[in-house]
């Protein structure tokens, strides 16, 4: 593994949110309860303020932390840690973020989706639940993908987004395994990044070894929020954000890279 400057990490909440580091290096990222139709989020990453071009991780590289959940039940939305490329440019500029055109995703991270999330374009490949999972995509150049943007709308219609997934099928390599443990007590999750594949593993236990290796340089991102986005096999696209009955958090310690 080759040497890395330090992470410096930003933290980024939505209203109501709170991302906090207490004494013992422990961060909690914490949303409030609320009903759907409200966004969500608390996020530490490495890379809103850079271009793509200037994203701090590229292979190979190591990623390992701790962490543990409020619930070892499934948390209404997503959460997880790992490397990605901000394909679609969440942050549009705000809070000091760079605005970005969009791009293919390319990910190697650890990911946790509640239903009615399904996040996977290969119809053998687990879409919700407690994934360990990898995305290649080629950089297509940025503008090529700004120019679809006005045909978005047009995937709602089940027909068409069955076209779009096959697709996508086609040209975004994807790897991925679910796997179950109590996500309410302490693991180690480490993720070995190479140029020719990567390997994640939990507690020094291999649950994926996969040739997909993201292209590119990666940003490290740790987030907790109450979306979801679905394009199952049967084309019916959704996308929105789910009720909170409770304040659900995640912790992280430890963030040891090489």
């Amino acid at each position: 593994m080759t040497e890395r400057k330090p992470i410096v990490l930003k933290p980024s909440a939505t209203p109501g949110s709170k991302v906090i580091l207490d004494n013992s290096s422990v961060w909690r990222l914490q949303i409030p309860a609320g009903p759907p139709g409200a966004y969500r989020l608390a996020q530490l990453d490495d890379y809103t303020t850079l271009d793509r071009a200037e994203f701090p991780w590229q292979a190979p590289c190591r990623l390992s932390l701790e962490a543990r959940a409020s619930s070892s039940a499934m948390i209404p939305g997503t959460w997880g840690f790992g490397l990605w490329n901000d394909p679609f440019s969440f942050s549009l500029g705000m809070g000091g973020g760079v605005r970005r055109f969009p791009a293919l995703p390319n990910a190697a991270w650890f990911f946790f989706a509640s239903p009615p999330n399904y996040l996977s374009f290969q119809d053998n490949l687990p879409a919700q639940g407690n994934l360990a999972m990898t995305f290649r995509s080629p950089r297509w150049p940025a503008i090529a993908l700004a120019a679809a943007v006005p045909l978005l709308p047009v995937a709602a219609i089940p027909a068409f987004a069955r076209l779009l997934r096959r697709a996508a099928r086609r040209v975004i390599q994807q790897g991925s395994v679910d796997f179950h443990i109590n996500l309410a007590e302490w693991h180690c999750y480490r993720i070995d990044w190479l140029p020719g594949g990567a390997s994640f593993f939990i507690d020094d236990a291999c649950v994926l070894e996969t040739v997909i290796s993201p292209l590119g340089r990666l940003g490290l991102v740790i987030w907790i929020d109450n979306q979801y986005a679905a394009l199952p096999p049967d084309g019916r696209l959704r996308y929105g954000t789910l009720e909170n009955p409770e304040s659900p958090w995640i912790e992280v310690r430890d963030i040891q890279y090489s």
